[in-house]
Parts: structure tokens; C-alpha cells; sequence
């Protein structure tokens, strides 16, 4: 095991792609960032301050307390709080690792849904691939933050009543995924409809492997690469989603507050001169989106032969 793990990174080292990145300070910067962040979100309970969401740990004469830097700032909130006294510095932290957490688990959804229908569809082609695309189709023709807010209100309404905030969070995955898969299968039928036709697909069929065989083995790694920056890109997109439908009261509770929530919270405020609280979570929001979006960006130019 050891020795696999150690030859992976002696290939990485060696390859186009990393000479690429270390060729690219955009790059570096914005890896560097959403590590960062990445890592400040999963190790949230360590490195915060305050537990933003403990009651027995507020206090309301700490509320509205405006950043350290300003007049009647205190040293124990570096950022300020909010209007129930959470440590806004912390309640980003914490907030941060809901909105990554929706972004990566949309994602994987829409990556596993969508290639496993493009797979589908350009390999077995005629009405199965007719079928999906018109599915496709339709969904194009509907904004993915409506397709989002659609399936989280039927959701809703299907649910029990008392089971909204327990399970919120995965309708929210669930919302976000579907309305994203539709990019990764229109990529991943075009891929295979011209991979199908090569020798080393014809050359399985001809020894009698299996479809579902030719799918996974042969043809899917074949198709990986445009997928992985599609699904670069839109982990931004994601996250911009989740905190688009939380800022408008659809997303997650208030219990679980994400970075839209915050925002939503802090925009009542915003007018009242107590800026910090919207601010702040916007701009980690916009940090980690931009980071996010510059990988992606690098990762498209990386993988395209035409630009090596």
C-alpha cells in the first residue's frame, strides 16, 4: 500500500499537471485559500474561539457588539457578534463547514447521477438515449436555483411536518444535485458516443466482456477529465446555490445556521449600522467561491491539449 502511495505521488510530481500548477500563481494562491478554508471549516470546533450555537455560553450583553478595531469592540470578539451575542469569527467557521458540506455532497450527487446517465445514453443510444436527453432538455430550459427551490418546496411538502429541520440539510442536497446533473451528462454522452467506436471498445466487445463492464473499465476513465472540472467549478456554484435558497428562507434551519444564513441574519441589521454582521460571512462567501472558481478555471486550461 505503501509503495502505491508513494508511486502516485512520484507520477504526480513528474506529470504536466503539476508542472502546470507550479507554473501558475493563481493557482497556488487559490489552493492555497480553499485549503485554508477547507481546513478552517472541518477543524471549526478546535480553532474557534466561541461555540457560536452553545445557549448556555451567550450572552445577550454581549449582543450587537461591533469588530475589536472600532469603538466599543471587545478583544474576545475579534469580528464583533450578533444580535444574540455569537462570535461572528466563529459562527463563519462553523457556518463555513454547512455550505461546504451541501457543496461537496451536491456534487458527488450530480456526479454519480450524471455520468451514470451519460454512460448510459451514448452507449446504448436510440430511444434510452433520446429518453434522457429530452429529460435534459427540459431541465435546461428551467434555471437550476428554480429547479432547486421546485424540488425543495415539493420535498417540503411531502415531509411531515416535524421532520423539516431534521432533515433539511439532505433536501437541500438532494435539491441542489438534481438540479446540477444535466451539465455532467450532456459532457459524458458526448464523450462516449466517441469513444464506443474505438478499437479497444470494439476489441472488448469482440471477447465477450460485458456492457457494464466496457462502461466502468474502459470508457469511464477515458471521460474522467472533463468531468473533474466541471465538477471543479461547480462546487462553486453549489455553494452559491445553497447560500442563495438559505438567504431566502428555503435552505437549511436557522439551528444550523451556513454562511446565506448568516447573511440573512445580518442583512436585517445591515441599515442599523451593524455592518459586521452581514459582511463578514459574505465575504468568505465570495473568498471561497473565487478560490474555488480560479482552480477550476486552471484545472479546464490544464487538461486541454491544445494549450500544452
Amino acid at each position: 500500500m505503501m509503495n502505491r502511495v508513494a508511486t502516485f505521488f512520484a507520477q504526480t510530481a513528474d506529470s504536466d499537471i503539476w508542472y502546470s500548477f507550479k507554473r501558475s500563481p493563481g493557482a497556488v494562491i487559490a489552493a492555497v485559500v480553499t485549503l485554508v478554508m477547507v481546513l478552517a471549516a472541518l477543524f471549526a470546533p478546535l480553532i474557534a474561539p466561541h461555540n457560536p450555537f452553545d445557549l448556555a455560553s451567550l450572552s445577550i450583553m454581549d449582543a450587537n457588539t461591533p469588530p475589536s478595531w472600532e469603538d466599543g469592540g471587545s478583544r474576545d470578539f475579534l469580528l464583533g457578534t450578533d444580535d444574540q451575542g455569537r462570535d461572528i469569527l466563529s459562527a463563519v467557521l462553523y457556518g463555513s463547514r454547512v455550505s461546504l458540506f451541501v457543496g461537496f455532497a451536491s456534487v458527488i450527487f450530480s456526479v454519480v447521477l450524471g455520468v451514470t446517465l451519460g454512460l448510459i445514453s451514448g452507449y446504448a443510444g436510440g430511444r434510452v438515449d433520446s429518453f434522457i436527453m429530452r429529460i435534459a432538455d427540459v431541465q435546461l430550459s428551467f434555471p437550476a436555483i428554480l429547479v432547486a427551490l421546485l424540488i425543495d418546496g415539493v420535498a417540503r411538502g411531502l415531509l411531515p411536518r416535524d421532520l423539516h429541520n431534521e432533515l433539511a440539510l439532505y433536501v437541500l442536497v438532494f435539491a441542489i444535485g438534481i438540479s446540477g446533473w444535466v451539465q455532467y451528462a450532456r459532457t459524458v454522452r458526448g464523450a462516449t458516443l466517441v469513444e464506443r467506436n474505438k478499437e479497444y471498445v470494439q476489441a472488448a466487445r469482440l471477447i465477450g466482456i460485458g456492457p457494464i463492464t466496457i462502461l466502468r473499465r474502459h470508457i469511464l476513465p477515458n471521460v474522467m477529465g472533463p468531468v473533474l472540472v466541471i465538477a471543479t467549478i461547480h462546487l462553486a456554484v453549489a455553494v452559491i446555490t445553497e447560500a442563495t435558497l438559505s438567504f431566502l428562507g428555503v435552505g437549511v434551519p436557522s439551528t444550523t445556521p451556513s454562511l446565506g444564513t448568516l447573511i440573512r441574519i445580518g442583512n436585517s441589521y445591515l441599515f442599523s449600522g451593524m455592518w459586521w454582521i452581514s459582511i463578514f460571512p459574505g465575504i468568505a462567501l465570495v473568498v471561497l467561491v473565487l478560490a474555488v472558481n480560479l482552480l477550476g478555471d486552471w484545472l479546464r486550461d490544464a487538461l486541454n491539449p491544445k494549450l500544452r
